[in-house]
């Protein structure tokens, strides 16, 4: 990834709305920006930088995201290094980031779930090219290999898959995470590894539908991936989210 200078001295803040998979790209986030010299700020008021990490579940998400960007406005004004960005499964919805662009033009940072990989570029795009950085990517493939700042032990989560295949009438999901891709097990066993060296006890695995992960890699299913996990160690294991119809009795032993 091409290096990017960033002034001295910003801070950040993420206000995260949603599901734990939204809060764990929030560290991801974090991580991204604390790698690149921000630091986080306690206040939201404080910051050089506001992000807000979308949700689309809820009827009134666009209602009160708007609301919340709007309120933003006059404070930004007040300092030419302020930026505002909107991120999250509502930028991923069609039409929603335009939508967001042309009703909100002081925002300055817009991508979806699968561009945060792209937050250097776009930060140098706004803060040295000075224009609006707009990245939005419907077939595209979130990160999972990026340095995170997560909240202090002893849970940890660790994304193992994203996206969801089902379809279901009443779910957004695969439309704005996409369709499912799992993550490589050893990926997830070294993250694992590393975070009991880190003093983490306890680890989170995520995913739209953890039980029918392992499509797309040969000898992987979710019964072999807790046994995996189990072998680290590491004393608790939770996992979220599972659909029944999915779920071997290998998984249930």
């Amino acid at each position: 990834m091409q290096a990017y200078i960033t002034p001295l001295g910003l801070t950040f803040y993420i206000e995260t709305y949603g599901c734990q998979m939204n809060s764990h790209d929030s560290e991801k986030i974090a991580g991204i920006l604390s790698g690149m010299g921000f630091a986080p700020a306690q206040q939201k008021e404080k910051a050089d930088l506001v992000l807000f990490n979308t949700c689309c579940v809820r009827e009134n998400a666009e209602n009160k995201l708007f609301g919340n960007v709007g309120k933003l406005k006059q404070w930004k004004q007040q300092s030419s290094r302020r930026m505002i960005g909107v991120c999250g499964c509502m930028m991923q919805q069609p039409g929603a980031a335009e939508r967001l662009a042309d009703m909100f033009p002081f925002v300055d940072l817009i991508f979806g779930t699968t561009n945060m990989q792209f937050l250097p570029q776009m930060l140098h795009e706004v803060l040295v090219e000075r224009h609006r950085s707009l990245h939005i990517d419907p077939d595209g493939a979130a990160e999972e290999e990026v340095a995170m700042l997560r909240t202090p032990p002893p849970l940890a989560s660790v994304n193992i898959m994203q996206g969801c295949d089902n379809f279901c009438t009443y779910c957004i999901v695969p439309y704005v995470r996409g369709r499912e891709h799992s993550r490589p097990m050893d990926s997830i066993v070294r993250e694992v590894e590393s975070l009991m060296a880190q003093g983490y006890r306890e680890v989170m695995l995520l995913g739209q539908n953890v039980n029918s992960y392992g499509k797309g890699l040969e000898g992987a299913d979710f019964a072999k991936l807790l046994d995996a996990v189990a072998r680290t160690g590491i004393p608790r294991i939770r996992f979220m989210t599972s659909h029944p119809k999915d779920a071997s009795m290998e998984m249930l032993e």
